[in-house]
């Protein structure tokens, strides 16, 4: 059975990816809207229909923006923690407010989505609460860290034992220190509980990276403070500090924020 990739949207704007078989697929995060959803679906011969769950990082906007939608009007379920489901229940952005949708869980406590293997841990940032995704399908393994303040061992540990890795590069720290933000949110974004730079990123991946893994995507890239270009040109030169060949033993993308990207398909 193949299983397919997609990333619909990456960014501060909105946040959604795709994975999925022939048969059935999943959602992790919904901060696009549902027409974007489904017509970005659409393009790829995706059956909106056959979306069988929703997982949800945390409960900023553009990350639960259409979660109601999909949960109550859809009858998709809706996979969160408790404190994460408690956040979107008061977010003022969420008018389809949770009910028979909701499936609570719990970080490191594994579940199952047919196929796919979840698990859930922990990710430092901001929100009422936060967790990244490592996800098995098989042969093949994902993990999900974004919106990250600042690299755990929870987040290292899953790192060595991914296939596929989908990995924060918010900003360029030249890019927001010169930027027009005012200095309170430049010190929330550059700070513990906010996010990774494309530095942070590089050297994270510089010393994680293993033979096993195959893909790295960037995402999260932000509007102001960030661009496509800068993200991959820093990471690939830091692996290529330390011998690793972008195009020969890993790929590299930076994920658009406002275009979805290719569809990924795997055996």
């Amino acid at each position: 059975m193949k299983l397919y990739f997609l990333s619909i949207a990456s960014g501060s704007s909105g946040n959604c990816y795709y994975m999925g078989t022939s048969e059935y697929g999943i959602l992790i995060d919904a901060g696009v809207g549902i027409r974007v959803l489904r017509r970005v679906l659409q393009g790829h011969a995706i059956d909106f229909s056959k979306i069988i769950a929703l997982l949800i990082t945390h409960d900023h906007a553009d990350h639960i923006k259409t979660a109601g939608c999909l949960g109550e009007k859809c009858h998709i379920p809706v996979y969160a923690t408790e404190a994460v489901h408690k956040g979107i229940a008061a977010n003022r952005y969420i008018e389809d407010k949770l009910g028979a949708s909701r499936r609570i869980i719990e970080k490191e406590i594994a579940f199952a989505v047919r196929d796919f293997h979840v698990t859930a841990f922990e990710v430092p940032h901001d929100s009422t609460d936060n967790v990244g995704y490592y996800i098995r399908f098989g042969r093949h393994a994902f993990m999900f860290a974004t919106d990250v303040g600042h690299i755990t061992p929870r987040i290292s540990a899953y790192a060595k034992k991914t296939n596929h890795l989908i990995l924060e590069a918010n900003y360029d720290e030249e890019m927001l220190r010169g930027g027009s933000y005012p200095q309170f949110l430049k010190k929330r974004v550059a700070g513990p509980t906010g996010h990774l730079s494309n530095r942070e990123a590089a050297d994270f991946l510089a010393v994680h990276y293993h033979p096993e893994l195959q893909n790295i995507w960037l995402c999260h890239l932000s509007q102001d403070n960030n661009h496509p270009e800068v993200a991959y040109k820093t990471v690939n030169m830091r692996l290529l500090n330390e011998g690793i060949r972008v195009g020969k033993d890993v790929s590299l993308t930076a994920l658009m924020r406002n275009t979805p990207s290719d569809l990924y398909v795997f055996d």
